[in-house]
């Protein structure tokens, strides 16, 4: 269309002479016109999903230093420690220790990204509603817009909410987190079912109804640590939506074709499978962000031998989360530890994080994400899993039995563990199930949020003293403080 009045313009103009320039002008639309045609729509909603994905320091997952890193570190199943060569700041090594100060650029960056993911959805929502836009499409940008808060209140508890980004955000004070769960819960329950439930093409890596409806379900999931008040049967019915898409979990089968030699880790593969995966990260290495995970785990040789570039020997597993795996659990394919085909032995232990730091060789590494699609020494194309459906099944395990009805919860959780390998539990616990959460879901950024509800959060592990309550929040960013003195400090940090 572009071409066509771009040729009647320039007709036009040899016709009437070189030199009237007052034309009218046929290919720019007014905002609310262009934002009331589907085009329009995909555009504002496009850059909420640009943002979600983003890139190096502002991203949910794939790169580095934000949310993933702040969220994974702090928790007991991974850690960079600092190298007595030295090699890799002590951020990483500092927050898994709970020694971490407000400081810290990978929390400011989390904050930064997750406002930025707001204002972004605030300007889409406002767009939208102004030129009467379609219903699902303001429906998808509140639904992302909750995801978000969510995201925000999980991490730093009492924080600035808006829903317009005509304000001055330094006048805008805290407001706890019970009071924007509620907002949460209402904009979800108001949303999710304007949705549409297609399922993968398009909305591979958007919000469909079955994604809104998996964030309802973990916010459920978690109500109990937001507001006091669990809300175990609102997950159940929230995790009941879900798999009323359809969703089953992807078959775990040898094949030489699929990543780590079974089909199990086409889940973490260059396109995340649609029958178990409900919400993806789009990510191509140099185009569209990336997946960095194994490649910053692997050291040169390993890193060369295996992919045919150098790793960045960063990345190791605690001896005590590996060693929490049955040997004959599939998922423990994706470790390496004692001696390589490139003739790297990685030790089971690390003998120090932070002074004087680990041997270049020390600690098992992960290859969970191993690199795929276009792919070299900065990263790789793996798309990233936000959800998929075998969390489903461990919340619906779990809140059964927290309701106290055990055989219920048994069959969800038990297919998750025969994809495994791994035999039957009759009368399970929330210990195996918080232990099957683990195993399942390493990695991919669900593992600190499982341990404070849980209760594990707190506990004393390998270099990690006892912690005190107050760790459970992340300190609001002295960066923020600083440029708006009315935040308030989160209690038993110093700015």
């Amino acid at each position: 269309m572009k071409k066509i009045l771009f040729g009647i313009l320039i007709v036009g103009l040899a016709a009437q002479s070189c030199t009237k320039v007052n034309e009218n002008v046929y290919d720019k639309y007014a905002a609310n016109a262009f934002y009331a045609t589907p085009a329009g729509q995909q555009d504002a909603l496009a850059s909420i999903y640009g943002q979600i994905t983003g890139t190096w320091g502002n991203n949910y997952a794939g790169r580095d230093n934000c949310w993933y890193d702040l969220n994974e570190f702090s928790s007991d199943e991974q850690v960079i420690p600092h190298r007595n060569t030295g090699d890799w700041q002590l951020d990483f090594a500092q927050l898994y220790t709970r020694t971490a100060q407000p400081s810290l650029g990978i929390t400011n960056n989390t904050w930064i990204w997750l406002n930025q993911c707001i204002h972004a959805s605030n300007l889409a929502i406002s767009q939208l509603t102004a030129s009467n836009a379609a219903p699902a499409s303001i429906a998808e940008a509140k639904v992302a817009r909750a995801w978000a808060y969510y995201l925000m209140i999980d991490d730093f508890g009492d924080v600035p909410f808006y829903t317009d980004n005509n304000v001055n955000l330094s006048t805008i004070k805290q407001t706890p987190k019970a009071t924007i769960y509620n907002f949460i819960v209402s904009e979800l329950k108001a949303n999710v079912d304007l949705l549409p439930t297609t399922r993968g093409g398009t909305f591979y890596n958007r919000f469909n109804k079955y994604a809104g409806y998996m964030v309802l379900a973990k916010v459920y999931l978690n109500a109990g640590v937001y507001t006091g008040t669990p809300q175990w049967q609102a997950c159940l019915d929230a995790c009941a939506q879900v798999a009323a898409g359809g969703y089953t979990l992807h078959p775990a089968a040898p094949n030489t074709a699929s990543l780590n030699g079974n089909s199990y880790w086409d889940l973490f593969g260059d396109v995340c499978p649609n029958d178990e995966t409900i919400f993806a990260l789009y990510l191509t290495e140099n185009i569209v962000s990336g997946n960095i995970y194994s490649i910053r785990s692997l050291n040169t040789p390993t890193g060369v031998a295996l992919m045919g570039f150098a790793g960045w020997n960063g990345t190791v597993i605690p001896s005590e989360f590996y060693n929490k795996f049955d040997p004959s659990d599939i998922r423990r394919q994706q470790f390496l530890v004692g001696a390589q085909p490139d003739g790297t032995v990685y030790t089971t232990d690390v003998s120090s994080l932070i002074s004087p730091g680990a041997a270049p060789n020390e600690g098992i590494r992960d290859v969970k994400f191993y690199p795929t699609g276009i792919k070299d020494a900065s990263g790789a194309s793996n798309d990233f899993p936000v959800y998929r459906y075998a969390d489903v099944l461990l919340m619906e395990a779990e809140c059964n039995v927290r309701l106290g009805n055990v055989p219920a919860a048994a069959p969800f959780l038990n297919q998750v563990r025969e994809r495994a390998g791994l035999a039957d539990i009759a009368d399970p616990t929330l210990q195996n199930i918080y232990d099957e959460r683990g195993f399942e879901l390493n990695m991919e950024g669900h593992r600190r949020q499982d341990m404070i509800r849980f209760g594990t959060y707190l506990d004393a592990h390998g270099f990690v003293p006892q912690g005190q309550a107050y760790m459970e929040l992340f300190p609001i960013p002295t960066a923020q403080i600083n440029a708006d003195p009315s935040l308030k400090q989160n209690p038993g940090y110093t700015n």
